[in-house]
C-alpha cells in the first residue's frame, strides 16, 4: 500500500487509518472475508456500483464472500487524502491499481478504482471503516 508522506508531528489519525487500510489491502488480495470484517464497523455500510447498499457485517461478509469466488484481487491500494472531520470521524479518499482474475476463466485483466471510506473512531479508541464506496477508473471499452 501507498501510504501519505507524514509531515513531523503528524497526529496518529492517519498513521492508524493507514494501518486499518493495510489490513483492507491484504485481506482483499488474500480473499479472506473474515479479515475484511475485522476493519468494518458492526454497522458498517458496503456500497458497490450497480448494486444496493449491504448493512451490516452479515451482508458484507456474504458479499466479499461472493466477490471472491468470483475474482482474485492483486491490487495495491494509494492513499491519497486522510481528513479528520470530527473527533470520531475521518474520510479517507484513495486509489487502487492492480489485475483481478476471473477465477471461472482463469482471466487475468486491469482492475483500477477511486475509493471513499468513512472511518468512524469506536468506544474502544479504534478506527473503523463505517461507510466504503467506489467506483472503476478503467476507460469504458470501445
Amino acid at each position: 500500500m501507498k501510504k501519505l508522506v507524514k509531515s513531523a508531528g503528524e497526529a496518529t489519525v492517519q498513521t492508524d487509518i493507514q494501518g486499518v487500510l493495510q489490513t483492507y489491502e491484504t485481506a482483499l488480495n488474500a480473499s479472506d472475508a473474515d479479515k475484511v470484517l475485522t476493519v468494518f464497523a458492526p454497522d458498517g455500510v458496503f456500497m458497490a456500483p450497480n448494486s444496493p447498499s449491504l448493512v451490516g457485517a452479515d451482508a458484507i461478509r456474504a458479499a466479499y464472500g461472493g466477490i471472491f469466488q468470483t475474482i482474485t484481487f492483486d491490487t495495491e491500494l494509494t492513499v491519497e487524502e486522510v481528513v479528520q472531520v470530527a473527533p470520531n470521524w475521518a474520510f479517507v479518499r484513495t486509489s487502487s491499481n492492480g489485475h483481478v482474475t476471473v477465477n471461472a476463466i482463469k482471466q487475468r485483466v486491469p482492475d483500477a478504482n477511486h475509493e471513499l471510506f468513512i472511518f468512524q473512531k469506536g468506544d474502544d479508541d479504534v478506527w473503523k471503516i463505517a461507510r466504503y464506496s467506489f467506483a472503476t477508473t478503467n476507460p469504458l471499452p470501445d
